[in-house]
């Protein structure tokens, strides 16, 4: 069946009015029906929470969707619930928060540690030759799409008189929005994400280098270490600036404990 249905998921609702929904995307949770995954999204678990209330404009599939977190990344969400705020709230994500309060920030945990502190990621990132992974391209390519990261180191882990750290705590600002951004530009500039499958196995090995239980908690990690914290846009119906925040979740919780237990 093409169109979705509602199922009785829960769902970790911030704030709720007659436009819009802020929500919390657990880990593991898909956003909309797709290939492999007709049921059991966020999607669905929308249908049953808002009933017809739910803008239309995504399409059957998508409705009220107005931007996306990937399976494997937790985080804040808003969801319209009618055309006029999913409008609204698209041209604020398509502008960027460049001419208004729309801003975006995550925590990620990567390995090793930029070699400068803060920066800015300005590298454009297109179809990597699967229908899924994205890769950096020349600006000239054909897909090529502008994208800017900016980051912040705000916790090293297990760090060596040289400077260097075994893995780090990041926050990174997206100046815009491209699929996979994130872990595309930390494994770009050679630091990708704890636990990322597609941008981050070669560094598996990596774990061997730290101490228990540091090296369990790496190992057994299910996913990219990425938690999309904090999301701030303007109200369409008010104009009222909205700001939420949600911390990291427990699996990245322990996660970053670990690396913490036994660092000079």
């Amino acid at each position: 069946d093409p169109e979705p249905k509602g199922e009785a998921i829960p769902l970790d609702v911030l704030y709720e009015d007659a436009d819009l929904i802020v929500l919390v995307k657990p880990a593991g949770l898909v956003v909309h029906p797709g290939a492999g995954n007709w049921t059991g999204t966020l999607v669905n678990a929308l249908i049953h929470h808002c009933g017809d209330s739910l803008s239309g404009i995504g399409g059957v599939k998508r409705p009220g969707i107005v931007h996306r977190l990937d399976k494997d990344t937790s985080g804040v969400m808003v969801v319209a619930k009618n055309d006029a705020a999913h409008r609204h709230l698209s041209d604020q994500f398509a502008d960027h928060g460049r001419n208004g309060p729309l801003e975006r920030a995550y925590r990620a945990v990567v390995w090793g540690r930029p070699r400068q502190l803060k920066g800015k990621i300005d590298a454009p990132l297109g179809r990597a030759g699967d229908r899924t992974k994205r890769a950096v391209k020349r600006e000239d390519s054909d897909d090529a799409r502008e994208a800017i990261t900016h980051y912040e180191v705000v916790e090293r882990y297990h760090e060596k008189p040289d400077g260097t750290s075994l893995a780090s705590t990041v926050e990174c600002h997206l100046e815009t929005g491209r699929t996979h951004q994130i872990r595309v530009h930390m494994a770009h500039i050679g630091h990708p994400l704890i636990g990322d499958p597609d941008y981050g196995a070669a560094f598996r090995t990596k774990a061997n280098l730290l101490p228990e239980p540091a090296r369990a908690a790496v190992n057994r990690f299910p996913r990219q270490a990425l938690h999309a914290f904090m999301l701030q846009f303007e109200h369409p119906a008010t104009g009222e600036t909205m700001h939420f925040e949600t911390p990291v979740p427990a699996d990245m919780q322990e996660l970053i404990a670990a690396l913490r237990a036994g660092a000079p």
